[in-house]
């Protein structure tokens, strides 16, 4: 019966047994806080890298470079994130106010889309009324263009996944700037009608 109590009253390896108990929640939530401050500081040297990809992308002659400046775009996140795969898009606009927004149209049955025979402007100049009126590219001078990059990459940690997450992280950062007035711009529209 001493014994017994001997043995209870021993306070030896309590501390190893507590620790036991909480590392696991401990190794989870600093897992956790890495992964996202990893994330936060990649999404941060991508938002930089495109805010200077797309101010380089502004100046007269900046489409003949596309690819140099996506490039760049792509070397600044690779410090970071060593195996990003980058998806780029341009779609150029007259103005701000039209970034991302539908071809106009006379919607005579307000059913909200472009119907067969209803008359449409094609501001992108495709020959198809479209969601977005931007053109693809660059554009001309004084031209909104909308610079967007995807980036996706594997988590840093493997243990990700068996929390439920995705396995891969896809960040995706836009910027829209205007071109510098280095010409005149192109406004011609075209007026047809929805097939």
């Amino acid at each position: 019966m001493r014994t017994l109590k001997t043995l209870f009253a021993d306070q030896s390896g309590v501390t190893v047994v507590e620790f036991a108990l909480i590392s696991p929640v401990l190794l989870v939530l600093l897992m956790g806080t890495y992964d996202a401050a990893y994330q936060l500081y990649a999404s941060s040297i991508l938002q930089g890298a495109i805010q200077k990809a797309g101010r380089d992308s502004t100046i007269e002659g900046a489409s003949a470079s596309a690819a140099t400046i996506d490039q760049k775009v792509a070397d600044t996140v690779r410090y970071v994130v060593p195996n990003a795969t980058f998806t780029f898009s341009r779609k150029s606009y007259t103005n701000f106010g039209n970034v991302a927004k539908p071809e106009d149209f006379t919607d005579q049955n307000n059913n909200g889309t472009c119907d067969f025979g209803e008359v449409y402007e094609d501001a992108n100049g495709n020959g198809t009324w479209d969601t977005d009126r931007g053109k693809n590219g660059q554009g001309g001078a004084k031209d909104a263009v909308l610079y967007s990059v995807t980036v996706t990459y594997p988590r840093p940690l493997a243990v990700a996944p068996m929390l439920g997450m995705s396995k891969n992280i896809t960040l995706k950062t836009e910027t829209v700037l205007r071109n510098q007035p280095y010409g005149t711009q192109d406004t011609t529209k075209l007026v047809k009608n929805c097939s």
